[in-house]
């Protein structure tokens, strides 16, 4: 390749460059307004060294986006049982806000602001199955608390799990090299049409920071569960037991969920389930125990079954601030019931 071929390639690819930041930066602008940072404070369970367990409050931090005057869509992990929750907007406004639903396994939550937000920028969720491995792709999100910050790159890959009747276990992660850190989890990732394609939810890494590997649930499960199939939020932090753990804590069946953290004002605060007090390591991993274990939800057995978490989703979706809801749970060694 002589010279004057290699200049003109050299001066398309910097043209290349140039038009694609511009366009970033067009569609960013535009889309900005919509992103927010997520303040909640968690009341949680630590040992000391004198293996004494106490409560302490604590401070975490996520991003989320609006797409509507007062609903916001983040991360199941920022919003697990907050005691507090605020939302930042770029204007510095900030405002209380509610869960209203979540799902653990997706990594997603819908939150509400305590009073809609004036003259607001929302943004869309796209058609995430029309996602192609090798597409530009960007994320903004407050990565280490820094407010507003973009980073941008490519989609690399999938992780799905087929989707079916059964919420609980539903996955559909978009694989991404576009950096995400501490901060970024519940901020959108855009498509260059300025659309939401997908909820930063996580990364796989070896090191604790970034490696080129992160994922963000899909736009279109998303959509799905928390505006169509919304299941109210609960409001504790649960553990399904595994066989060989209920044996070990003398639960009188195979499975149950065990209650690690209950908020307060939530309708497992109101219903009285308890939360637990005592940090332990069993087959090494961390639990809370001392909580109640929880059996059956409106008489719906609880098993690690398709069936049994689709029976207990069918009862927990036509739950309202009027329902009638009942459990029963394993407190003490006694077999209670608590209603709603």
């Amino acid at each position: 390749m002589n010279s004057n071929k290699i200049i003109s390639t050299i001066a398309l690819i910097l043209c290349v460059f140039s038009i694609n930041a511009q366009d970033l930066s067009s569609i960013y602008s535009k889309v900005n307004p919509a992103v927010v940072v997520i303040y909640t404070q968690e009341n949680s369970i630590v040992t000391n060294g004198n293996n004494e367990s106490t409560q302490v409050t604590t401070n975490n931090l996520g991003s989320g986006f609006l797409i509507s005057r007062d609903l916001i869509v983040t991360a199941a992990h920022v919003v697990k049982v907050p005691e507090s929750l605020k939302v930042l907007f770029v204007d510095n406004e900030v405002i209380n806000a509610k869960v209203i639903s979540t799902y653990q396994s997706a990594d997603i939550a819908l939150i509400k602001l305590e009073h809609p937000k004036i003259n607001p920028t929302t943004v869309t969720f796209g058609d995430s199955d029309s996602v192609k491995v090798g597409q530009q792709v960007f994320v903004v999100g407050a990565p280490f608390g820094i407010d507003h910050s973009l980073s941008s790159g490519y989609v690399s890959g999938f992780k799905r799990q087929s989707m079916g009747k059964n919420p609980f276990t539903t996955v559909d992660f978009i694989q991404t090299d576009a950096a995400i850190n501490q901060g970024n989890s519940g901020g959108p990732m855009f498509n260059l049409d300025g659309e939401v394609i997908g909820i930063v939810s996580h990364i796989a890494t070896k090191t604790g920071g970034f490696q080129g590997i992160g994922y963000a649930c899909s736009s279109n499960l998303a959509s799905y569960l928390l505006l169509n199939n919304k299941m109210p939020w609960l409001g504790g932090e649960l553990h399904p037991l595994s066989p060989e753990e209920t044996a070990i804590l003398n639960v009188p069946q195979k499975s149950g969920l065990l209650v690690q953290r209950v908020a307060s004002g939530s309708i497992f605060d109101k219903m009285g389930v308890k939360g637990g007090t005592t940090e332990a390591i069993i087959k090494n991993r961390k639990l809370i125990l001392g909580g109640d274990i929880i059996l059956t939800f409106n008489n719906v057995t609880f098993e690690v079954t398709d069936q049994s978490l689709i029976d207990i989703a069918n009862v927990a979706k036509d739950i309202t601030k009027d329902s009638n809801f009942q459990i029963t749970v394993l407190r003490n060694g006694r077999v209670i019931t608590l209603k709603y």
